[in-house]
């Protein structure tokens, strides 16, 4: 019985394009776009010309961000919201507009 070995390239049909990089500045406007009250991620996805996935990892990773910066604030006070299972803890400084736009990005994931 003979060995053989067999090297794989890439795979047929696969796209030979490489990676795109998006700058901060891009990923910012389209997470802050994706936030607005009554967007559709994935249109806004397809829209901006990116995958909805995509769309929904930036904006997954900057709410997680901003949970974890209102986590580090200590000495004071802060409004903890329980949706399901998940658990939601903002300054009482916060804006009414920008916890709304929370509440809806927990909703819709």
């Amino acid at each position: 019985m003979q060995l053989v070995e067999a090297v794989i390239g890439r795979f047929e049909g696969a796209p030979v394009a490489e990676r795109r990089r998006w700058s901060d500045e891009f990923k910012a406007k389209a997470v802050a776009a994706a936030l607005e009250p009554g967007v559709n991620v994935s249109a806004q996805a397809r829209r901006l010309g990116i995958s909805p996935a995509q769309l929904f990892v930036w904006r997954k990773a900057f709410l997680k961000k901003q949970d974890a910066g209102v986590a580090a604030v200590t000495g004071t006070s802060f409004v903890e919201i329980v949706v399901g299972e998940v658990t939601i803890r903002v300054g009482a400084d916060v804006s009414e507009a920008a916890l709304c736009r929370i509440l809806r990005a927990v909703r819709s994931t």
